[in-house]
């Protein structure tokens, strides 16, 4: 492995989007006490349905601490590989490399971000962070992947999205945050992003979901299914504080084209109907860190349809016993025909703050 500090765009290396083929795919073995409740044994079963279905068409590697190796080996499928890695918490998206691919297809890379735990001493989740900090490179090292130092510019994999065809997606309440890279104005970190993810136009969407703990990631508000088509988390309830975020969004888009022109056409997929809260009972079986709760009980989580992870040959769809459960199947079986609706229960992977896509992170096919 080669650490590289050219340009990914000058060296015609850019983010594949997601609907586009896998390889394989990364998890990352919850363990974490104050972030999973029970001592981490509801949210594994969750992650071991998500990993069996991954492993249906991925390769699926997963990261695991020495500790939780033998659990880990006894619950998952014999067809997931395990490797022992040490690390802050269970969030692949955020501090697993981002691939890029170059433009003949035949070659993968990663960028090696910075991490801070969503906001560092600002407004992070936790302290230290420094072994999530260093699983990127040790990701690349392991395939064997040349890496992009970006160590200097904040950023996690849950707050883009690419079209595949150089248009990224992305939410200015994440990136313009005070704790990721107050130093830069939004227009240098566009030119960040262009640079480092080979694009060739940055979408700027206002707001992401209520009460979403990582400063409004976009991977829960609005996702590409197609080079210039997006799903929208929605609400048609006025009285809900999403509406105005969304109907933000919901504008922008409408007036904005992707790198080549094209309209983006827009599919409202529903929040669930009613908003879905961590109970008492709940709170008390997550520990404290440093002595103080990481969850008040009655506290809104951030649910969305829009945080599923594309497989080769489905969709993983998060479930909350919520009416709107099957509308949302329904509109993203339209958006995907190709592929298998997998409706997945995911409360226990909300009530660590994150969801399916947020536990996952691709690595693209080459030719």
């Amino acid at each position: 492995m080669q650490i590289l500090h050219t340009s990914p765009s000058a060296d015609r290396f850019s983010m594949p989007a997601e609907f586009e083929p896998h390889q394989g795919c990364l998890m990352i073995w919850p363990e974490r006490t104050d972030s999973w409740r029970c001592g981490g044994w509801p949210a594994r079963n969750a992650f071991v349905q998500i990993a069996s279905a991954i492993a249906m068409s991925e390769c699926l590697t997963v990261l695991v601490s020495c500790a939780q190796y033998e659990t880990a080996r006894t619950m998952l499928p014999p067809n997931v590989r395990l490797i022992e890695m040490s690390t802050d918490d269970a969030w692949a998206r955020d501090t697993c490399p981002t691939f890029l691919r170059s433009r003949d297809k035949k070659t993968i890379r990663g960028v090696d971000w910075g991490f801070n735990a969503w906001g560092g001493l600002e407004d992070g989740l936790y302290f230290p962070w420094d072994l999530d900090n260093h699983v990127a490179r040790k990701v690349c090292d392991l395939f064997q992947i040349d890496t992009y130092d970006c160590r200097d510019f904040i950023l996690e994999g849950g707050s883009i999205h690419s079209n595949g065809a150089g248009t990224i997606i992305t939410t200015k309440s994440c990136l313009c945050s005070k704790g990721r890279n107050p130093d830069l104005t939004q227009a240098e970190i566009e030119d960040k992003l262009c640079d480092y993810l080979g694009a060739k136009k940055v979408l700027w969407l206002p707001r992401g979901i209520v009460n979403d703990e990582t400063n409004e990631h976009v991977d829960n508000i609005c996702a590409f299914t197609a080079p210039d088509q997006v799903v929208l988390a929605w609400t048609d309830n006025t009285d809900d504080p999403q509406y105005p975020l969304s109907k933000a969004c919901e504008e922008y888009l409408s007036q904005q084209t992707d790198a080549l022109g094209r309209n983006i056409q827009v599919i409202r997929l529903p929040i669930p109907s009613k908003p879905i809260c961590i109970t008492d009972a709940e709170c008390k079986q997550l520990d404290l860190w440093n002595g103080m709760l990481t969850r008040t009980p009655g506290e809104r989580l951030a649910a969305s349809y829009v945080n599923f992870y594309i497989t080769n040959d489905s969709v993983l769809v998060p479930q909350f016993d919520d009416p709107m459960d099957e509308t949302a199947c329904s509109i993203l079986k339209r958006a995907f025909p190709s592929r298998k609706i997998v409706p997945i229960p995911a409360r226990e992977i909300l009530l660590g703050g994150g969801n399916i896509h947020c536990i996952t992170q691709q690595i693209p096919q080459t030719s």
